[in-house]
């Protein structure tokens, strides 16, 4: 099929014709840089012809001078191109969408993989940090004398520091951006494990003082982790990309809870210590030297991975230069005003509640249960967090094929929530069933591994529902979580104690996992959320 353009006499004014004029020439196509860049482009114009026809001008647009040969020998100019031509011409790598999708291997070899896997790793020191104290805590406690309710304060002096930054460090991440505030972050955090031996040396205060520094320090990785993802992916990468940064996170929790025993058993009981802290002074120097806070700043990137990025939505978010146009002081009254935020923040405080029961009790759990011994009962707890990074990468590649596919942001996100957290909450049932530390490992590894799936539901949606104040929207859902993660750590001590059974405090965690879930499904959206006016 073809369609024919006419072009009329009068987009040529000065042209008289007669006898001995040539006709105009049709003026030429100027072979833009964008039409350059095509495929084929030597060919775009195949089937274009040029047909001249005669039509009067109207008596309106001649003159009593003009020649009547002027006047019936007007011309118009006729441009046939084809449908297939047409769309070729219409098509730019500039517009949104319309660049191929990205390859496996180009995927695997870009800047941005680059900048998620040292944002991974920085998670994975993040986590590394948290969790030697819940293996030093067993030798630290017989050697102290405290009982399993002071143990569960002194591992929840973490989360006091962890309280108080993460809407402070949000809100510096949507001002600053991600790579600065997370060296800064990584840098106080590392330095607070190093001197951790030193301060359990000189008084319990000092100690607890120590973690609270630590707990400070971690509240901005996530949040960066947040920015960084939504400058550097579009929104059809940001599951995968979350679920590769997250599986450091989850392997951070491994590699604490087996390499700690070892480098005790080497080192003594503040070797780990001393290890992780000085790993984190490593990947700043690395972090610095080798990333950028967004595409258009990255020397190395290729035409094509920064055209990628921005033609698949990224156009509108602010760059490093526009951030700090940003608001200081975030609209919370606004924020807290819509359901949608709170969903987020019920399903991040779940999810904090699960994660910190799990991470911090699981070594003693094992232990005092089964009887295994700190090494045994370290490996039972490690396996499910290597599982959980395996599924999470895996849940965040198939959340971004449903998206593709055409399955609403909203829905999908529903459904990975709802996996995230049912999930965990029949594992829980049964591993309180289990008459075996194998079974128990197993139904944990189940657990933690389908807790995985969280992190394509609320985790993602942080971005999407308020890309503009994602960090400080990220900071309030986490200082929700971490209330819940000390009433959840200390609150597992004080009910042993009191009751006598784990099982009851596991079977309270499973309860809680069923109703987060059905109030994260009527209430969230994964659609943008106007915070900026006060009705809507």
């Amino acid at each position: 099929m073809n369609i024919t353009i006419p072009l009329h006499r009068t987009a040529f004014p000065n042209t008289h014709l007669n006898k001995t004029t040539k006709p105009p020439e049709f003026p030429k196509f100027q072979n833009s840089s964008r039409f350059a860049e095509l495929p084929n482009s030597h060919a775009c114009l195949r089937n274009v012809s040029l047909t001249t026809t005669t039509t009067p001008l109207p008596p309106s647009t001649t003159s009593s001078s003009s020649s009547p040969r002027l006047r019936s020998q007007t011309r118009s100019f006729r441009v046939r191109v084809s449908f297939d031509d047409a769309a070729r011409l219409d098509s730019s790598p500039e517009e949104e969408g319309t660049l191929p999708p990205s390859s496996f291997a180009e995927f695997i070899t870009s800047e941005r993989v680059k900048v998620v896997a040292m944002l991974g790793l920085a998670l994975a020191l993040c986590n590394a940090d948290r969790v030697v104290m819940s293996v030093a805590i067993v030798p630290l406690s017989l050697s102290r004398g405290w009982s399993r309710s002071f143990s569960g304060i002194v591992q929840s002096s973490f989360l006091w520091g962890y309280l108080i930054s993460p809407i402070a460090g949000g809100t510096l991440v949507d001002y600053y951006g991600g790579k600065a505030v997370m060296a800064w972050g990584v840098a106080l955090w590392s330095l607070a494990t190093f001197l951790t031996p030193w301060a359990a040396e000189t008084s319990l205060w000092a100690l607890l003082a120590m973690r609270a520094l630590l707990g400070i320090a971690e509240g901005v990785a996530l949040p960066c982790m947040n920015n960084m993802v939504s400058r550097w992916f579009p929104k059809t990468e940001r599951a995968r990309a979350v679920g590769l940064a997250m599986a450091g996170f989850q392997l951070g929790s491994a590699i604490g809870l087996t390499l700690s025993p070892i480098l005790m058993s080497q080192g003594g009981i503040f070797g780990p210590f001393v290890i992780f802290g000085l790993s984190g002074f490593l990947w700043v120097l690395v972090w610095l030297s080798a990333t950028s806070s967004t595409p258009e700043r990255n020397p190395q990137i290729s035409k094509y991975e920064l055209e990628y990025i921005l033609g698949k939505g990224q156009k509108s978010f602010p760059t490093e230069n526009k951030t700090k146009t940003t608001k200081v002081i975030p609209p919370f009254r606004r924020l807290l005003s819509k359901l949608p935020t709170w969903s987020l923040i019920v399903a991040n405080a779940m999810h904090s509640w699960g994660f910190f029961v799990i991470l911090s009790w699981m070594p003693i759990y094992f232990n005092s249960i089964y009887h295994v011994d700190l090494r045994q009962a370290a490996w039972f707890s490690a396996v499910p967090w290597s599982v959980m990074a395996i599924m999470g990468y895996f849940g965040g590649l198939w959340s971004d094929m449903l998206i593709q596919s055409g399955t609403s942001v909203t829905l999908t996100r529903k459904i990975f929530q709802s996996i995230g957290f049912v999930g965990p909450g029949i594992a829980l049932i049964g591993l309180i069933s289990a008459k075996s530390p194998s079974i128990a490992s197993a139904w944990l590894t189940l657990a933690v591994g389908l807790k995985s799936f969280s992190h394509s539901g609320f985790l993602v949606n942080l971005q999407e529902i308020a890309p503009q104040y994602s960090g400080v929207l990220h900071g309030i859902s986490n200082t929700a979580g971490t209330f819940a993660a000390i009433l959840g750590t200390v609150g597992t001590g004080f009910f042993v104690e009191l009751v006598g059974s784990f099982q009851g405090f596991l079977l309270l965690t499973s309860i809680l996992y069923f109703l987060s879930a059905l109030f994260y499904i009527l209430f969230s959206t994964g659609e943008r959320v106007n915070f900026d006016e006060t009705g809507g």
